[in-house]
């Protein structure tokens, strides 16, 4: 096996928020990518609406620099513990990682997780101690937090001398040491060519590809993206579909793309070494190998995560159905699904016994609801129902549970709260510490299902200076029952249009969700009551008008703001007896049973059978 070395295959890893597209950003930059006139986008990598809107990478990007004669492939990696299902399958592309590390918050358990998998494949880490310009960071500190690290994770001594470099990727500064004066990213891409080794291919055996991620196109069908191991490609190419038990399909190469800065760019050929994605081979899935058909070798596959939480996608019933989406059939919505798993290889999506309802998983709330979020501004009208986690059954059939590590960085006057929240939802703490600038660093393990409703208590409760981040971390015994939403809802008992004086006069029973003049339909949840109870309400009752006038009656009524609640927080807050209206104009929380007579009746009965 010769090496190519004017190529060098990297990824970057790093936890949420610690700068990784911006990092990006500035390789790019430094590189010369644009021109010194070229309008470009803050975090440009994070080209998807939702990826800017939240702030996190969702889907892994492709991206190649030159430096000095050599191509840099980068590929930039989800940080969200909800995505590390692409995490896992990028490391098999590349021979050396960039692990990010905040100056300040240190290695977080996403960043643990994924560097054990990279140390496992024995990718060649260089260490970027990033936002060294942060208050309160501590870059010295947080390298031996690092190297302490790698020994937790049972480095081999060639990993544990790891190369290191100190950045603020917004400010476009690196230095070898925190003595050295200020040098550009160059320093940086220095470091990637000379550490990272060169990728290993035989370029005269037989092509052997692992598709480790896909994507669609409207005019050239699905585009298989991978690392060629070994061997040549060129349009026309016939190749093999295997997996390691055998032939699952063949197919011809129709278009061959190497990346180039952001885009792909259509080549002739493409050998050994080189990152490319591969047009023509319509039955192509992620962990399959496509292999010359005169040698059809299959290459070690890898295991993708299976999904943790499960909700209910249903064709939308309310009395507002088909107002404001274009798509709304269960037809439409079972097609834009299945053309979902084709690239988004996390999600499962499962027939149920109505035709109108699909069960779809993922690897968490976030995962569901990016799709959610996508499906709505693409038209269509959905009703959701409360996430569910997915139970297995150990080898003696007992119940087991998705666990997750949280860790949690607060303010010291909210620790009280947190841990005794935390401790309701069956969570065990396992490690509690300080930080600078009076912040503790708590961290626990909690079933996933606990971790359900949390996020917007949790913000309440910490005045929104608290930082919550969780990973899956293993199944463990089922630990019985948790308590659901402490709080009742406030529904609405008409269908018309909400009136500031019927809101006025309720304000005491609880927090509304809106304002005056919305649409609302019998069984909508129009608020959170301060009971635990549900309220059935009258909010589109005007005032009686009479030819009496008193005094100070008539003046303007103050209305307390309504509450608007996010996709994720709706999901949150709705109960088993709830579903979650979702449509390209609105997010509407809804019972499931409308009427108010059937909905009392339902529920006596469900208290009788228990």
């Amino acid at each position: 096996m010769s090496r190519k070395q004017n190529i060098r295959n990297i990824a970057i890893i790093a936890h949420v928020d610690h700068g990784k597209t911006t990092l990006v950003d500035a390789i790019f930059q430094q590189a010369g990518a644009f021109r010194d006139n070229q309008q470009v986008n803050v975090r440009f990598l994070d080209s998807n609406p939702q990826e800017r809107e939240r702030g996190i990478t969702i889907f892994s990007k492709n991206a190649a620099v030159q430096h000095n004669g050599c191509k840099i492939n980068i590929v930039d990696t989800p940080g969200h513990a909800d995505f590390g299902g692409e995490v896992e399958r990028i490391l098999k592309m590349v021979d050396g990682v960039l692990l990010l590390v905040d100056a300040f918050e240190g290695p977080m358990p996403q960043t643990k997780f994924v560097l054990r998998k990279a140390l496992e494949l024995h990718l060649k880490p260089i260490v970027v101690i990033n936002k060294i310009d942060r208050p309160h960071s501590d870059p010295v500190k947080v390298h031996d937090q690092v190297l302490d690290l790698f020994i937790a994770l049972g480095a081999h001594e060639d990993q544990l001398d790891f190369p290191y470099i100190f950045t603020s990727a917004k400010n476009g500064i690196a230095k070898l040491s925190m003595d050295d004066e200020d040098h550009d990213m160059s320093l940086l891409l220095d470091q990637i060519v000379k550490e990272i080794p060169a990728p290993e291919a035989d370029v005269d055996a037989g092509f052997q590809m692992l598709v480790t991620s896909l994507d669609y196109n409207d005019y050239i069908g699905k585009i298989a993206i991978g690392r060629i191991h070994r061997g040549t490609v060129t349009p026309g190419s016939q190749l093999t579909l295997l997996t390691p038990d055998g032939v699952v399909g063949k197919g011809t190469v129709t278009k061959v793309f190497l990346f180039d800065k952001l885009q792909r760019v259509e080549v002739a050929q493409a050998t050994g070494g080189d990152i490319v994605a591969l047009a023509g081979i319509a039955s192509a899935n992620v962990g399959e190998t496509l292999a010359a058909s005169d040698q059809p070798e299959a290459l070690e596959s890898f295991e993708i995560s299976k999904p943790t939480l499960s909700m209910l996608f249903s064709v939308n019933d309310s009395p507002f159905a088909g107002l404001e989406g274009k798509e709304v059939t269960s037809r439409k919505i079972r097609e834009r699904l299945m053309k979902e798993i084709m690239t988004n290889v996390a999600l499962n999506v499962e027939e149920t016994d109505s035709a109108d309802t699909f069960r779809v998983s993922g690897r968490g709330e976030l995962h569901l609801s990016v799709l959610i979020e996508t499906m709505r501004r693409e038209g269509y009208e959905l009703a959701i129902g409360r996430p569910e986690v997915i139970l297995r059954e150990d080898e003696k059939g007992a119940k087991m549970e998705p666990v997750e590590h949280v860790t949690i960085d607060v303010p010291e006057e909210y620790t009280g709260v947190v841990i005794e929240k935390m401790g309701r939802r069956k969570a065990e703490m396992t490690h509690m510490g300080t930080l600078r600038g009076g912040m503790v660093r708590l961290e626990f393990e909690i079933p996933t299902r606990g971790l359900i409703g949390y996020n917007l208590e949790f913000t309440t409760d910490t005045k929104g200076e608290g930082i919550m981040s969780h990973v899956f971390h293993n199944y463990q015994p089922f630990k019985g029952k948790l308590p659901s939403r402490e709080t009742g809802a406030l529904v609405s008992g008409e269908t018309g249009v909400a009136v500031a004086y019927a809101l006025s006069s309720l304000e005491d029973r609880g927090t509304f969700f809106i304002g005056p003049n919305a649409k609302v339909y019998e069984g909508m949840v129009v608020g959170e009551s301060t009971r635990d109870l549900d309220i059935t309400m009258n909010i589109c009752k005007t005032k009686k008008l009479t030819n009496m006038r008193a005094s100070g009656s008539d003046d303007s009524m103050r209305l307390t703001p309504p509450k608007r609640l996010s996709l994720e927080q709706s999901l949150e807050f709705i109960n088993d007896d709830e579903l979650l209206e979702v449509t390209p104009e609105n997010i509407r929380i809804r019972k499931k049973i409308l009427n108010s007579d059937m909905r009392a009746k339902a529920t006596k009965k469900s208290k009788a059978m228990e």
